[in-house]
């Protein structure tokens, strides 16, 4: 048979052996209506059931048991556990003329009957045969079938993952270059400045590899890299940066992408307060609603142009291009990014995405340890 997830049990719970076990019956069942149907002036539909389950489990047993025999003494074909055609046709033909053999004597013996040779009735074991045939190749192609969707789920989801690391890979290095570009600027006018500023990124760069970052973290090691990320922005920025963080205690531990939010205040900071001469106000909040998490990044700086808002324009570049990308490998439809203009004056970003709420601290702890 084809390859399986688990070489001893599938997603439900079944091994592939007993999952054919069962589809087995419904086979039995199948047959024993049709025999009964096409000589209602048999021996009624209790015998016809009785002959089709015991030669129906036996065909199954012989055929089934000899085909893992031969695969351990054979070794695997082309796909695990089919040895080939060539192998498994003198199979089904030892099980067709064993099973009903076997099957009929038992049932015989149970009812006071008596039913022909497989090999004086041609007709009896030519239908047996045919029908040991099908039910074989029906459930190889069933397994071959789900093995091949499994392979191609098992493809996605590698791919994904691989996009996920690009991705990844392309937002730490955007924060870094951005942050060194803004130090670079301040060690020019303000030597002193700059030097909180080089300490205070020093710790954020600790906290960040110390806590060996995994694809998710707590809502609160989120806001927490995010309060590191705006200080080293207030060194900076002075006086003219506000912030304000609204986490409810009943999310901190929800899990979320790593660095989700990051792009979303770097564009804030960037594109929205630091043209601004005045500078302005930057609000990070989460809320629940229902069944999905809703995180925004609010600022009052100088806004966004209408027409940009769902589009990579320099307002709305490669960070907030690269949530987009992240949601869509990792929720689907069921994520998304919008941005929109105030009327007051600056930018709304909201993120939309699932609810995850998570026990599990360890994370957390790690993260809470290195910094």
């Amino acid at each position: 048979m084809p390859a399986e997830p688990c070489p001893e049990r599938d997603g439900k719970g079944l091994s592939p052996f007993l999952r054919r076990g069962l589809l087995n019956q419904l086979v039995c069942l199948v047959i024993s209506l049709g025999f009964w149907t096409a000589s209602p002036a048999g021996h009624g539909l209790w015998a016809a059931a009785l002959y089709s389950y015991v030669i129906g489990n036996l065909i199954w047993l012989i055929v089934d048991g000899g085909r893992q025999l031969m695969v351990r003494l054979l070794g695997p074909g082309r796909e695990r556990d089919w040895p080939g055609w060539l192998t498994m046709a003198p199979l089904v033909a030892i099980g067709g003329v064993g099973g009903y053999s076997v099957g009929s004597t038992i049932v015989d013996a149970l009812l006071g009957l008596r039913s022909p040779s497989i090999f004086a009735s041609r007709g009896s074991g030519l239908v047996t045969l045919l029908v040991a045939a099908a039910v074989t190749y029906g459930y190889y192609t069933r397994e071959r079938l789900q093995a091949e969707k499994a392979e191609a789920e098992q493809a996605r989801r590698l791919a994904l993952e691989n996009q996920l690391k690009l991705l990844e890979s392309q937002l730490e290095p955007h924060m870094l270059f951005n942050t060194l570009a803004n130090l670079r600027v301040l060690i020019g006018v303000d030597p002193a400045r700059a030097q909180a500023m080089l300490d205070r990124l020093i710790a954020f760069l600790r906290a960040m590899l110390g806590g060996a970052r995994a694809q998710r973290q707590p809502l609160h090691a989120e806001f927490e890299r995010l309060a590191d990320y705006l200080a080293l922005m207030a060194v900076r920025m002075g006086e003219r940066l506000v912030v304000h963080f609204e986490l409810p205690a009943a999310l901190r531990d929800c899990e979320v992408p790593s660095l989700l939010l990051q792009p979303l205040v770097e564009n804030a900071i960037r594109h929205g307060l630091e043209p601004k001469v005045a500078g302005g106000r930057i609000d990070v909040a989460a809320a629940r609603e229902g069944g999905t998490l809703r995180l925004t990044v609010r600022d009052s700086g100088v806004g966004i142009d209408p027409a940009a808002a769902t589009t990579d324009s320099p307002r709305a570049g490669l960070g907030t291009a690269n949530v987009r990308e992240r949601l869509a490998a990792l929720y689907g439809d069921a994520a998304r990014l919008e941005l929109q203009p105030l009327d007051e004056g600056g930018t709304l970003a909201t993120v939309t995405l699932p609810f995850a709420a998570t026990t599990a601290t360890a994370t957390a702890s790690a993260t809470a340890a290195a910094a």
